[in-house]
């Protein structure tokens, strides 16, 4: 065996591997603890309920502010305040924020300069009177029980830390946004359930979260330099001894980009957090009382690995056929084989992923043919993304503020 067939192996009997790691763990989650969960539940809350603030980050959002705290002061649950923090918008979200705080008499508005979500996130941590502090985005809409299902693991358990809930895409008007719809259920939501039935999740989604007050409080709060701050506070937590769970039934819907430039910006941001956090945090991590790290480091190492394999992979490829054109029959025989694998398993991760979902989310069927686009689309976006952003992240100056502009929120959304 040649080295260029090693590599083809490994560029797609990797992803094989790691899907049906997933596949195991999420059907695992859900036969173990998903379906004997009611859903949807009915709560009843006393005054011993524990008291909830949610922090609400905004920046330029004129746009989403209004229906965004609408729908959260429909929430039922009975002990809740909202703490909006104005990052520095130079749109008219000041203003709204403003107005909305006289109609809604427990929704506190704070303003400061543009310094990024995760100094606005301390900022309202620092004014914050509730035990469970509830993080969500400027431009999200919470489910009315999202709240309820996200405590409820706290008072189950001291050791837990954080919930990260279930984001639901809304932008489907463009074929990138019903592809990401299906990469949230199979990719996303999969990997959480099955992070969580081995031990560690990697990042608690920003845009629908929970935590402890007292546990974030005990390591400081959320870091102002990292890029992905969620990826960051994650670790943190965790690395303090926290446990961090996956509450699929606390769905958020969120809007998404919905054109390649937006995409790709975004997504170099979350390859560039997900590098920053692991080159900070790495010595901690091989430590043995963090052992329970090792197969999440595991896996983050060979995917960069991976994707540098693959680029180099086409590049040879390219090389080969324009410098000194030759067959290459026994890669191609490798690529086939192993690429016939991989479809197979991709087909079985979206189908155990959509039924597990269409619980909470009937319509995604619809986005079942955009699916099967996702390992041609989103792959090599994520593996430029990775490729691109690794450089980024160990070249980042150490205490330099994290603040960007968001990217398209989708086109119908754009057109309002």
């Amino acid at each position: 065996m040649n080295i260029l067939n090693a590599m083809a192996i490994f560029t797609l009997g990797y992803p094989s591997l790691m899907a049906t790691i997933w596949i195991c763990g999420g059907i695992y989650f859900y036969v173990h603890w998903e379906r004997k969960q009611p859903w949807p539940q009915t709560f009843s809350w006393d005054e011993n309920a524990p008291k909830v603030t949610v922090l609400l980050p905004c920046y330029n959002e004129e746009a989403n502010v209004d229906e965004t705290i609408h729908h959260l002061f429909n929430q039922n649950y009975p002990h809740m305040d909202v703490i909006a923090i104005n990052d520095g918008s130079t749109d008219n979200t000041a203003t709204k924020l403003d107005a909305l705080a006289l109609i809604h008499p427990t929704l506190k508005v704070l303003h400061q300069p543009n310094q990024g979500k995760a100094s606005a996130m301390n900022n309202g941590l620092s004014q914050a009177i509730g035990d469970i502090i509830v993080g969500i985005d400027g431009d999200a809409i919470m489910d009315y029980d999202a709240i309820g299902y996200m405590v409820g693991h706290f008072l189950g358990s001291p050791k837990v830390s954080g919930v990260t809930g279930n984001p639901r895409v809304r932008t489907r008007s463009t074929a990138i946004g019903k592809i990401q719809t299906g990469e949230f259920s199979a990719i996303i939501g999969l990997i959480k359930r099955a992070q969580r039935i081995y031990g560690m999740v990697f990042t608690i989604s920003g845009v629908i979260c929970a935590f402890r007050r007292k546990a974030l409080e005990e390591i400081g709060g959320w870091n102002t330099d990292m890029v992905t701050e969620d990826i960051d506070v994650s670790w943190r937590l965790q690395l303090a001894g926290g446990q961090v769970r996956y509450e699929p039934r606390a769905m958020c819907w969120v809007l998404m980009p919905e054109t390649l430039r937006g995409l790709f910006k975004q997504r170099l941001r979350w390859a560039q957090g997900g590098g920053e956090v692991f080159l900070r945090y790495f010595p901690q991590t091989v430590r043995w009382k963090n052992s329970r790290f090792w197969l999440l480091m595991l896996e983050y190492i060979i995917s960069v690995v991976w994707c540098y394999s693959v680029i180099t992979l086409i590049l040879v490829w390219l090389v080969s056929h324009l410098l000194m054109p030759m067959e290459w029959p026994v890669t191609a025989r490798v690529l086939s084989y192993f690429g016939s694998i991989l479809i197979a398993v991709s087909f079985i991760q979206f189908t155990v992923s959509f039924y597990i979902d269409s619980r909470y989310d009937k319509q995604i069927f619809r986005c079942v043919y955009w699916s099967i686009w996702y390992p041609f689309a989103y792959w090599l976006i994520n593996m430029a993304t990775v490729v691109i952003a690794f450089p980024k992240a160990m070249m980042r100056q150490k205490g330099r503020l994290a603040t960007w502009n968001s990217p398209d929120r989708g086109e119908q959304f754009n057109e309002q």
